[in-house]
């Protein structure tokens, strides 16, 4: 008598099973390549939802909050964050740390990519109402610093807190040739939008790897905030599992530098260590 072995799950068909709980019942930008490129369609769904999404490391909400974050620095990709933003939803992620992440955008990408990515939000959210009595609102605007010597200490402060002395390093600098740039850097970046509630700096920063791995012009900044996650509470795994999620959003080009950049951080930080 034969005994039929199991038959291990595809990667297309665990890769369906993941799109499926991100875009529940919509229908996805995928689709629109089954007349012309169903092999690409293929590679989506088997590469980034059966191998990438399906791997350990991250959560669900964790990946969607990091794909929104990559998505909208790039600025290219309108329909994918839309999809994303509304996976996030689907995923436990709160309106208010989707507008927070897209918010941290303007950092590291700029106004217009934060405006582009918080249109895409509202387009999103119109479509995806939050269930009556759920505390689900973006939020109010926050209260501002009184004044810029205040908004500079707290600045410092926060910049020392995620990025120690590097942080400190990179303001230094800027004095002989454009202070007011450092003044910037601390006072609007540090003081202003890393004090905003709405999530945490373990994940500002995650959004921040994935921001600068994206773009892929942000070296410098890459490496100094994989040291800031890693200050803020991020593990090493959880630095190189968000790189190298992005190998489906923005390349694997950027995903291996990123990828150095980390190598290069964690083994600063081993001889660091070592030589304490």
């Amino acid at each position: 008598m034969s005994h039929t072995q199991p038959t291990e799950p595809s990667r297309l068909s665990e890769g369906l099973d993941v799109l499926k709980v991100i875009g529940g019942s919509a229908p996805t930008p995928l689709e629109a390549l089954s007349d012309i490129a169903p092999d690409l369609a293929r590679y989506a769904v088997e590469f980034a939802y059966g191998d990438l999404y399906t791997r350990p490391g991250l959560t669900l909400p964790q990946r969607q909050l990091v794909t929104v974050a990559a998505l909208a620095a790039l600025g290219n990709a309108e329909p994918q964050l839309r999809f994303h933003i509304a996976g996030a939803l689907n995923v436990g992620c709160t309106r208010r740390e989707v507008v927070e992440v897209l918010m941290h955008t303007l950092v590291y990408a700029g106004f217009p990519a934060a405006l582009n990515g918080i249109a895409a939000a509202r387009a999103v959210f119109a479509e995806h109402p939050a269930a009556p009595g759920t505390p689900d609102a973006p939020g109010a605007p926050e209260p501002a610093a009184e004044g810029a010597s205040e908004r500079f200490a707290r600045g410092l402060r926060a910049l020392a807190e995620v990025d120690g002395h590097s942080g400190q390093q990179v303001v230094d600098s800027l004095n002989d040739i454009a202070p007011e740039l450092g003044r910037y850097l601390v006072e609007f970046v540090f003081g202003d939008v890393y004090q905003r509630t709405g999530i945490d700096l373990k994940t500002r920063e995650m959004a921040t790897i994935a921001m600068c791995t994206a773009l892929g012009t942000a070296g410098p900044q890459l490496r100094v905030h994989i040291h800031g996650f890693l200050n803020t509470g991020g593990t090493r795994e959880e630095a190189t599992e968000v790189i190298t999620h992005l190998a489906a959003y923005a390349g694997f080009p950027a995903a291996l530098n990123g990828i150095t950049a980390a190598r290069e951080v964690f083994a600063a930080r081993d001889a660091a260590r070592d030589a304490a």
